[in-house]
Formats: structure tokens, sequence, C-alpha cells
């Protein structure tokens, strides 16, 4: 593989700890959810972060797809809903829910759209085959 870009990023303390990039940009405490048997404080958690970047990435891989099929996007979005869970072996699993919103699109072309991003997308990639990925096309009322 042929680096593009490399992010480093230091947890200390784990899903009660601090999570600092080696730049200094990203720099924020961490805390487990209520939900999780975390005192519930104010501070993001290692879902609500890989439901960031999940979304960011699969809105570019859409927007590749959508400049080769000369699509207009307009003003589109993509929101990831991250979900923890267990097992029946009391493992704990993810799973992600990417709901599209592509304004005006045809369902057949958004469709399209959507399903060809999941290929590119490298987190789709790297998710694939692991946790349950589910694609929804939002379409206007």
């Amino acid at each position: 593989m042929k680096t593009l870009y490399k992010a480093k990023v230091t947890t200390s303390g784990g899903r009660e700890g601090h999570v600092k990039s080696d730049d200094g940009i990203l720099d924020m405490r961490v805390s487990m959810p209520k939900g999780m048997g975390g005192k519930g404080e104010d501070f993001t958690n290692p879902e609500q972060l890989f439901a960031a970047v999940y979304s960011a990435c699969f809105g570019s891989a859409l927007q590749v797809i959508a400049k080769k099929h000369k699509v207009n996007l307009g003003d589109f979005n993509v929101t990831a809903t991250v979900k923890l869970g267990t097992l029946e072996d009391g493992n704990l699993q993810l799973a992600a829910v990417l709901d599209c919103y592509i304004p005006g699109v045809e369902v057949e072309k958004g469709e399209q759209l959507v399903n060809e991003a999941h290929e590119i997308c490298p987190y789709s990639r790297a998710t694939r085959d692991n946790i349950d990925v589910t694609l929804n096309l939002m379409l206007d009322e």
C-alpha cells in the first residue's frame, strides 16, 4: 500500500480517558455512555467518533461516484448510526446504519450511487464481513 496520509492518536485511560492526536488537533476526553454503565458525562465516546469518521468518508466516496456518473448530489448528507451490542457468547459487536440523503435523485440512480460508494469507501471496505452495515437511501417526502 502506498501511504497517502497517516494519522496517529494516543488514548490513555480507555473509555474513561483522553484521546490526543500527535498534531494536537484532536485533544479531548472520552467517557463511557450511561447505557454501558458509565457516568453519562458530556464527553464523546468511540462509537460517536467512529460514526463521525464513517459518515464523512462515505460522503466523500459518494462524491467520487457521483462525479463519475455526472450526478449533482445537491445538498446531500450522510448520517451514520453506530450501535454497540453483545452477541450470544457475550462478546461486544458493532453495527452501523448509513442514511444517505440525496435530494432530487431518482431511486434507482440513488441506490446505484450508494451501493457503488459502499464498494470504494475505505471504512466500508474495512468493516466488510466484520460488522453489519445497513445502507439507506433517504428520499424527499
